[in-house]
Parts: structure tokens; C-alpha cells; sequence
């Protein structure tokens, strides 16, 4: 399943560890890693791209199959959060902040495209679990787990800006905290997905 596919790839900052960074995962953002002046730029600019268009197929797939306006939102606000992630890409840090104290924090593109990106994910967090209240008997996995990582997701992430404002520290925790927790919710929107299929087929 592609949206399971891109539960993983969406956390590839975990390669990181491996890897000689030279960046400081606790106080460091996770687009640092492809920064345009770091070392390990395209590698993980390559993999967030698949993650993208993994979720983008994922999401159309669902769509074509989709049952209702919550649904159809649900996934066109995941294919919205792909295409922003491509974005996001496209668009990257020129440096690594964390490091560089001359390097500007705030980039205005990749600030505008990864605050997309956000708005995405956190609509489709909203719209499917709507929709899975509405439809509980077939995808109860959404149901049960919507309500939970969706707040969690939202602390996460604004915990991650206190160096906008000039206050940096411990946001790079807060946002792989954030990365799991909407890399927990493409794999639970996958299994969704997968005993839904079933379920209809037998009750077809």
C-alpha cells in the first residue's frame, strides 16, 4: 500500500543517525537535512520527493473509491498535503540554521510551502476522522485513532516554531515527534483503507 510506503519515507530523517550530519537532532529542523548546502541535500530530497508521490497515487487511488463529501475532502486534502510536500522540496532551506549563525532561519518560500504542507495534513486528520464517524462499521481504525493523533500532531507542530520568533532549542524534538506522529497516521489511514476494501468486498 502506498500511503503504508509513505508512512516510512516520510520519516527518512531517521537515516540521519547513520549518517554524518553534523547536525544536532534536538535543536535542529528536519529540512536542515536538504538544505541546500548540506552534504546529504539530494539523498534526502530524493526520498521526501517518492514519500510525495507515494502519497499523492495512495490518495487518488482512495478518492476514485471514495464514499461522500467527508471522504473526497478527506483525500484531496491529502493529495494537497503530497503536492506541497513536493513543494517543500523544490523550495529549501539555502542553509542549516542550526549551525550557521549567519544563515537565515526564516525562508520565505520554504516558511510559506511547509506551513502548507501543515494546513494539509491537519485537514485530512480532521476531514477522515468526520468521515469515519459517519461510516464507523468500515473503517474503525480512523475512527479510534483520529481523535487521538490529531491533537497530539498539533502540539507537536507548534512546538516547532519557537525559532521564528527567536527562541530557538529542543524544536528539533518536538518536530520528529511531529514526523512520527503523522507517519503513525498514513499507516493507520493505509490499514483503514485495506479493511475497508475487504469489507465491502464481502458485503458485496
Amino acid at each position: 500500500m502506498l500511503l503504508a510506503l509513505t508512512g516510512f519515507l516520510y520519516n527518512d530523517w531517521l537515516l540521519a543517525f547513520m549518517l554524518p550530519t553534523g547536525l544536532d537532532a534536538r535543536h535542529s529542523y528536519v529540512s536542515e537535512l536538504y538544505a541546500t548546502d548540506q552534504p546529504f541535500h539530494a539523498w534526502f530530497a530524493i526520498i521526501d520527493i517518492i514519500a510525495a508521490v507515494s502519497v499523492i497515487s495512495g490518495a487518488l487511488w482512495a478518492l476514485r473509491r471514495a464514499s461522500g463529501r467527508w471522504f473526497s475532502a478527506g483525500w484531496w486534502s491529502l493529495i494537497a498535503f503530497g503536492a506541497f510536500s513536493v513543494a517543500d522540496v523544490l523550495f529549501p532551506m539555502r542553509c542549516a540554521a542550526s549551525v550557521e549563525r549567519r544563515c537565515e532561519v526564516v525562508n520565505p518560500m520554504h516558511t510559506t510551502t511547509s506551513a502548507l504542507v501543515h494546513t494539509a495534513i491537519f485537514a485530512s486528520m480532521f476531514l477522515l476522522t468526520v468521515a469515519a464517524r459517519r461510516e464507523a462499521a468500515l473503517v474503525p481504525a480512523i475512527r479510534r485513532w483520529g481523535p487521538v493523533i490529531l491533537p497530539c500532531a498539533l502540539v507537536s507542530a507548534v512546538a516547532t516554531v519557537g525559532p521564528l520568533f527567536g527562541y530557538p532549542g529542543w524544536h528539533g524534538v518536538a518536530q520528529r515527534v511531529h514526523l512520527l506522529l503523522v507517519g503513525a497516521w498514513l499507516l493507520v489511514v493505509a490499514h483503514a483503507l485495506r479493511t475497508r476494501h475487504r469489507r465491502v468486498q464481502c458485503i458485496g
